[in-house]
């Protein structure tokens, strides 16, 4: 498929107005820094490294599903996996599922999408593309609806949506915004599309859709988040979603910079909705609670000596409810953070120095957990990585 969506060969069926968010003094979830300054959990007790150079909690095993450049085994068709996995989320079919993979190819029209389809038993059935001819496919989000939004990280970046099965050709959802986009994070209850913004300025976005039952990604009202003291969050529209005249970050002075947006997640536990997102310039992972629209700060790496979680990325939630955090380099590890932001180290690579944790995902029984090394050992996009992590996740 190239940029205009057309398919190539058939896929098989199936506080400071405009400034950085460290002056703001924000609160801090369940009182969580304090306590991190001082103290932090102790990382699960992880064993040596495997085969696959993953050190994981006793219970827990791993394996390899697909290596960039190489045939994927299991697929029914001769399917090479894509270079620069990223972003990446899982979506149940009536006899498995399927689970997305954007490609981060900076190139122009290098990038991309691919998907693993798996059977109930958890093997790969088949292998293919779902979209083509792109650019730096960073991150993304899935849709209540089971498309898959992958976000163009460069400075005319657009969102496109893919049908995971790979039977309708992707579509470009220009109301979402052209920017430096990173990441989406979907609330169909309200209609409504949560954006990241990969600069060291970069804003908050929120679509408005025109139309909730369906919810229309075609029309509607994009905005940008302006942050209180308080955390209470103030939404202004912008002009021009386009941004291509003047970047859409610049059109409002006083909507709120964050620094280096990143992965966002939208998850409901314990009858709350809420949004997690992380900033790679700080070092923060933040909870925007939706229904009262107010932001907090749930682990900040600044306030602790000697912190377990730094150069946060992808972020997922696990059945459970905790939020798990990839490593963009760091020591290469998946973090677990609680209702209240204390850190659990979950898995560390070993060996992938030259690379970052990306596109973690559960499958639908939450036993299954697949994510990717971008750059594997070799620390080029040429040698990435998908892993399986199978273990007693949810007890």
């Amino acid at each position: 498929m190239n940029a205009r969506g057309e398919l190539g060969p058939a896929a098989p069926a199936i506080g400071r107005r405009g400034a950085i968010l460290g002056g703001l003094g924000l609160l801090v979830a369940g009182g969580a820094l304090s306590r991190l300054a001082r103290r932090a959990t102790p990382p699960a007790e992880l064993e040596g490294p495997d085969e696959n150079g993953l050190r994981l909690p006793r219970g827990f095993r791993s394996r390899v599903l697909a290596r960039s450049g190489e045939p994927v085994l299991g697929a029914a068709m001769d399917y090479r996996w894509h270079p620069a996995p990223d972003g990446g989320a899982v979506f149940p079919t009536s006899d498995g599922y399927v689970y997305v993979s954007n490609s981060e190819v900076k190139e122009p029209g290098g990038g991309g999408v691919s998907a693993l389809r798996f059977g109930r038993d958890g093997e790969i059935r088949a292998a293919y593309r779902i979209l083509g001819g792109t650019t730096a496919n960073c991150a993304g989000g899935p849709t209540p609806w089971r498309s898959w939004l992958s976000c163009e990280e460069h400075r005319d970046g657009l969102v496109w949506e893919c049908d995971p099965l790979g039977e309708r050709p992707a579509v470009a959802r220009p109301a979402l915004g052209r920017f430096k986009h990173e990441a989406a994070a979907v609330d169909g209850r309200r209609g409504h599309v949560y954006l990241t913004e990969d600069q060291p300025n970069g804003r908050l976005y929120r679509f408005v859709s025109a139309r909730r039952e369906p919810m229309s990604l075609e029309e509607g009202q994009l905005q940008v988040a302006e942050v209180r003291p308080t955390g209470q969050l103030t939404w202004h529209p912008l002009p021009d979603a386009d941004g291509r005249r003047v970047a859409t970050r610049d059109q409002v002075p006083a909507s709120t910079a964050f620094n280096g947006g990143e992965g966002i997640w939208l998850s409901r536990h314990h009858g709350r909705d809420r949004v997690h997102f992380t900033t790679k310039g700080d070092d923060r992972v933040w909870q925007l609670d939706l229904a009262a629209q107010h932001l907090t700060v749930l682990y900040d790496a600044a306030r602790s000596r000697d912190p377990v979680l730094t150069g946060v990325d992808n972020v997922t939630v696990s059945p459970t409810g905790e939020v798990m955090v990839a490593e963009d380099g760091g020591d290469m590890q998946l973090v677990a953070l609680n209702e209240v932001g204390e850190p659990r180290v979950m898995l560390m690579l070993e060996g992938h120095d030259g690379s970052e944790i990306t596109g973690p995902a559960f499958d639908p029984t939450g036993r299954r957990l697949i994510f990717s090394s971008q750059r594997g050992v070799t620390g080029e996009s040429s040698g990435g990585m998908t892993f399986e992590v199978t273990g007693p996740f949810v007890g």
